[in-house]
């Protein structure tokens, strides 16, 4: 199996500055450096599209532009790159969603996938009128994943759940593709969901030792339900022609964190419900010091970003080795993003698929050859 490569678009705005926000913390100044503007997030896209990426993902909450909308503008601006969308099943009806996924279809040609997220924080659901506590909300993105698939499969389908009621629900028009469900989540009531409900399981990038127990904890449960489920990680990105160049540009992103922001980023983190967010804060303990983790993986974006926290820092043959290592583990996906996201999507692209495509391991979504019309946008000191 090739392994999948997906991107990011910065929704809150990007910079060559780590852009902070995330889990009940507001976004950094940094995130006006580029604003989320359709023509900026666009060529990030057409950049992804390029150099080989199968899709984006996008954030959701009160700190980023809405996902759906924002994603419906730029899918105008590419032509082979899917769109992974993130949402709250908790702020939308299920037969809404269901509806809005197959005109998602039709439109884009199905470049549709859906990154369900629960939510973490009670005080940011409750901002939305949402005021189940976290157990329960779980429960409910069960009841809705199984509405929209019932769906999604042509049924006309009756639910009386203990959070949701539908009757006679069905669509007039199903969508082809049928989306794939992407879906994280640390507690144990969020792996029952993801056993019955997920085609991908979505981890952070902890240290592949945890990972492995995460996959073989997922892994069980979903033969429990008789399903098998796909693994991805989300990680950050920096890849340079050397080890130096790349460990140089950490080490400036570090100098730029501001020590009573990282102080107040942490204060808030703390108080995160999100298992998640948790083991991502166990990880570093807040301080500087001690943020290689493992050979190649960097703590130090968490310190200012709630969610994903840690990168993959070294030479393009480093950062595909640990892609390799992670891969061994079982996962196939990997979802990736870097400050800014312009340029080290080229850094990425241009440096280190082609080492992965070497191993046999990858090939481009347009084919292996590098696709007509692509365009080479080089950079100062270029990844070459």
């Amino acid at each position: 199996m090739s392994l999948t490569f997906h991107w990011f678009l910065p929704t809150n705005g990007d910079s060559r500055h780590v852009v902070g926000g995330g889990h009940g913390t507001p976004v950094t100044a940094a995130g006006g450096d580029r604003p989320p503007t359709v023509r900026y997030l666009a060529q990030i896209a057409r950049a992804a599209e390029d150099v080989g990426f199968t899709g984006v993902l996008t954030p959701t909450g009160a700190w980023c532009e809405d996902a759906w909308l924002t994603t419906a503008m730029v899918s105008q601006h590419t032509e082979r790159l899917k769109f992974l969308v993130a949402f709250r099943p908790g702020f939308i009806s299920p037969t809404l969603a269901a509806q809005m996924a197959s005109t998602y279809q039709r439109q884009t040609g199905g470049r549709l996938l859906l990154n369900v997220v629960t939510g973490g924080e009670s005080h940011e659901q409750r901002a939305y009128g949402d005021f189940l506590d976290k157990d329960a909300r779980y429960a409910r993105t069960g009841e809705f994943l199984e509405i929209v698939r019932q769906l999604w499969d042509g049924k006309t389908f009756d639910l009386d759940g203990e959070h949701l009621h539908v009757e006679q629900a069905r669509l007039t028009q199903l969508p082809d593709p049928v989306p794939e469900v992407y879906f994280g989540g640390s507690s144990p009531a969020a792996g029952r969901v993801a056993a019955r409900h997920a085609d991908v399981y979505l981890t952070w990038g902890e240290p592949p030792a945890q990972v492995a127990e995460k996959i073989a904890w997922i892994r069980s449960l979903a033969v429990e339900q008789g399903r098998t489920v796909r693994f991805g990680i989300r990680l950050h990105v920096i890849t340079r022609d050397t080890s130096e160049a790349a460990w140089a540009e950490a080490d400036r992103l570090l100098a730029g964190f501001d020590p009573a922001t990282v102080r107040s980023v942490q204060e808030g983190l703390a108080r995160s419900e999100s298992e998640g967010q948790r083991r991502m804060l166990e990880l570093h303990g807040g301080g500087r010091d001690g943020l290689e983790i493992h050979p190649n993986l960097w703590a130090g974006i968490d310190l200012v970003r709630g969610g994903a926290g840690t990168a993959l820092v070294g030479s393009h043959a480093e950062v595909a080795d640990r892609i390799r290592e992670y891969h061994a583990l079982g996962t196939d996906e990997f979802v990736l993003s870097g400050y800014p996201h312009l340029e080290e999507a080229y850094w990425f692209g241009e440096g280190v698929l082609p080492r992965l495509a070497d191993a046999g391991l990858w090939t481009h979504p347009a084919g292996p050859a590098r696709p007509a019309g692509a365009t080479e946008i080089p950079f100062a000191g270029g990844a070459r």
